[in-house]
């Protein structure tokens, strides 16, 4: 296993929408180190456009810092419904040092494969559902500075800069 390196914003990788897995497409290796790279960074969710991986998979572990690992692997995920919204406070490994309020469904169904090509549907809610919507954004090029309104996104941006200026390639 190894550590994957994480691509921060604004990488162009971070808003382009990522290719279906195919069927019989081995992603193991992948997936274990995605799993390591996320509980190193620390995070609780990681797609794949994150480490650089046009694919429509993530994984996420949303109960490993209380001591309860659940962790799950979305390939080719999409929401079925969803229901309720509600405020929740935002991180992500991508745009390191920025917590912003978002509104998403508080409730969601999903549907996946797992890493054995079995299809899967969930109901998640709470912080399970946010993080499945965050990762899954990340599969449509779509990051957190994109759900803001365009004065939040001002602000977070510009904090964002100062921490983490843009230099040139």
């Amino acid at each position: 296993m190894s550590l994957l390196p994480i691509l921060r914003w604004p990488d162009a990788r971070l808003s382009s929408l990522c290719d279906p897995v195919q069927p019989g497409e081995d992603l193991g290796d992948l997936v274990r180190d995605m799993f390591e790279t996320m509980y190193t960074a620390p995070g609780r969710g990681l797609a794949a456009p994150q480490v650089g991986v046009m694919k429509r998979l993530f994984v996420m572990d949303c109960g490993w810092k209380e001591g309860d690992m659940t962790p799950m692997v979305c390939i080719n995920p999409e929401i079925l419904s969803s229901d309720g919204m509600a405020p929740g406070s935002e991180g992500c490994l991508s745009i390191p040092g920025v917590l912003a309020e978002v509104m998403r469904p508080e409730r969601i169904t999903l549907r996946f494969n797992d890493l054995d090509g079995r299809a899967q549907e969930v109901e998640l809610d709470g912080f399970a559902a946010r993080c499945a919507q965050h990762e899954l954004d990340h599969l449509d090029g779509i990051v957190t500075f994109d759900r803001l309104s365009d004065e939040a996104r001002r602000v977070v941006e510009a904090a964002y800069s100062v921490s983490f200026p843009v230099r040139p390639a």
